[in-house]
This record gives structure tokens, C-alpha cells and sequence, in this order.
């Protein structure tokens, strides 16, 4: 009977980064409800009816105290990474809270609120870098998207183009340029820690923007887009379809699985979107969704048969 018995492996790992990001995410719901009870949205006023800058200053300390705290954890029990990050989590929260106030402190009229953007995106990349964090590395690059796209949106006074360019169009040559950036990282050993999460933040920003222009091209409103068949937009999904095949064989060649993993999702996505375009109301639905269960079968027959022969390779 003892010889019966068998260890089952649990993903203790998986459960531990999901229950830390679960209890971050219930946190700022706890948060949101608080500050939309009127009872207590009144009796934080009383508490804590003071300037913005005092604020800015409270939040700012806050944030320091929890980025020390960190730290020290981390060094202690470095073991322990998804509740050290969950902190810096919770101090990049706070970073973000005492810019926003000093915004309000500074009273800023104008409309150039990008500045405050590109303040926390250098605040996050300085704390990413000292501490080698990546979590705060992503806020950095997604502050950096964010300071983009306001900044651009300002200097054009808010209209649909920059440059001639619509967002989608700016996003793409900002994506292509930090998957650039990137793939260089590799080659420097101080910022090779972040060359992963700067791979796959610039991936996401490329492919999604190459996605939104393939499906409205450089248009910068509805009515102009409504009066344009998709099949004038064609040359953008070829774009999107030759970006995604450079992915492919890109990830092929240097044996990189996460451009290799873009470039095949984001090549199905451009396939399905320009059949939903151009054939699904001539198109027999039944015949269509045969083929997208067979489409799926065959990638899934793939994945299992490539995940065997890592199995065995493994033995």
C-alpha cells in the first residue's frame, strides 16, 4: 500500500503570486469604496483637510517608508519576492498619489499635465534602477506610454494628429523603438535585468497599436474612418502581418520564445480580424467556425506535441 501511494505536486508558486496580486487588488477596491462612502468620505475631509502640498508630503514619506521597508525585507528574505514586490507595489501606489497632489499644489491650468507623467516615469526608472526592481521598472515604461501620448496630445492642442500621425501610428514607431531598445539591453550587464519586462512592454505597445491601425489606419475620427472600405486599409494589415512574421522568425533564429510567442498570437489576431472584415457577412458562419475549432485543434495539437518532447528531454 505504501508503494500505491503518490506525491501529488501542487503549484505552490503560482498560488503565492496570485494571492499577493488578489490581495493588492482587493486593497484599492477597499480603497475606492471607502472614498465613495459619503459617511466616510466626510470623515476623511475632517481627518485630512489639508493643503495639496501637505498631502504630497505625507504620501511622499509614506512612499519612502514603504520602499525601506522593502528593502530591508528583501534583504532579509530575499526568498520571499511576490510580497516584497507586493510592497513596492503599494510604495509605487503612494508615488503616484504624491504627484498627482503636488499637480494639485501647483494648481497647473495650462493643460500640460504630461510634465507630471514624465516626473513619475523618472522617479519609477531611478527607483527601478537602484533597486532593481522590476515591477517598478513597468511603471516607468508605462508612464513613459502615458507621457507620450499626453505630451503629443498637448503640443497638436489635443487634436487627432501629431505630425501627421494619429495615437496608433505614434504608438507603433514608440513600440518598434523601445522593442529596439530592448533587445540592445541584452548586452549590458547593469540593465540586463530589465531587458525582459522592457521586451515585452515594448512587444505589447508595437503589436496592440499595430492592431487598432490596421483596423482604422491613420484616421483621426469616426466620420472619415466610416466613409473608407477596410479593404483601402489593406496595406496596414500587411504591415501588421510582416511585423509579426519578423517576430516569428526573429524569435526562430535566436531562440527567443517571447517574440516567437508575440509574433504567432498577434499573426492569428491579424488573420481573424481581416476575416471578420471582409467575409463574415458573405461567409458561411458554420463553415467559419469549423475552421476556427480546427485552427485551434491544430495549435493545440502542437503545443501538446512540442510540450512532450520538452518532457522527455527533461527524463
Amino acid at each position: 500500500m505504501n508503494e500505491s501511494l503518490q506525491i501529488i505536486p501542487f503549484d505552490w508558486k503560482t498560488l503565492g503570486k496570485y494571492s499577493f496580486l488578489l490581495a493588492i487588488i482587493c486593497l484599492i477596491i477597499a480603497i475606492t469604496a471607502l472614498i465613495h462612502d459619503d459617511a466616510l468620505r466626510e470623515l476623511l475631509h475632517m481627518l485630512f483637510n489639508s493643503p495639496p502640498l501637505a498631502k504630497c508630503a505625507a504620501m511622499a514619506a509614506t512612499a519612502l517608508a514603504l520602499f525601506i521597508f522593502g528593502l530591508g525585507r528583501r534583504r532579509k528574505h530575499p526568498e520571499k519576492s511576490f510580497s516584497n514586490e507586493a510592497i513596492f507595489f503599494l510604495g509605487v501606489l503612494a508615488v503616484a498619489g504624491a504627484v498627482y497632489q503636488l499637480g494639485l499644489a501647483l494648481g497647473e491650468k495650462s493643460g500640460h499635465f504630461s510634465l507630471l507623467i514624465l516626473l513619475s516615469c523618472i522617479i519609477y526608472a531611478v527607483l527601478g534602477y537602484c533597486f532593481r526592481s522590476g515591477l517598478i521598472w513597468l511603471f516607468a515604461l508605462l508612464s513613459l506610454g502615458g507621457w507620450l501620448g499626453a505630451e503629443t496630445g498637448y503640443a497638436s492642442g489635443w487634436g487627432a494628429y501629431y505630425l501627421g500621425m494619429n495615437y496608433p501610428l505614434r504608438f507603433t514607431l514608440f513600440g518598434g523603438l523601445l522593442t529596439a531598445a530592448a533587445l540592445v539591453l541584452a548586452g549590458n550587464e547593469r540593465l540586463r535585468p530589465f531587458q525582459h519586462v522592457t521586451l515585452v512592454m515594448g512587444l505589447l505597445y508595437l503589436f496592440i497599436a499595430l492592431w487598432i491601425l490596421s483596423i482604422f489606419g491613420n484616421h483621426g475620427d469616426e466620420e472619415t474612418w466610416a466613409q473608407v472600405k477596410q479593404i483601402e486599409l489593406f496595406h496596414w494589415s500587411l504591415l501588421f502581418a510582416l511585423a509579426a512574421g519578423l517576430a516569428i522568425y526573429y524569435g526562430l533564429r535566436h531562440d527567443n520564445g517571447t517574440v516567437k510567442g508575440f509574433g504567432l498570437t498577434f499573426l492569428l489576431i491579424n488573420c481573424y480580424t481581416r476575416y471578420f472584415e471582409l467575409f463574415w457577412d458573405s461567409a458561411n458562419k458554420v463553415i467559419f467556425f469549423i475552421l476556427l475549432a480546427a485552427s485551434f485543434w491544430g495549435l493545440g495539437h502542437v503545443a501538446e506535441k512540442l510540450w512532450r518532447i520538452g518532457e522527455k528531454r527533461e527524463k
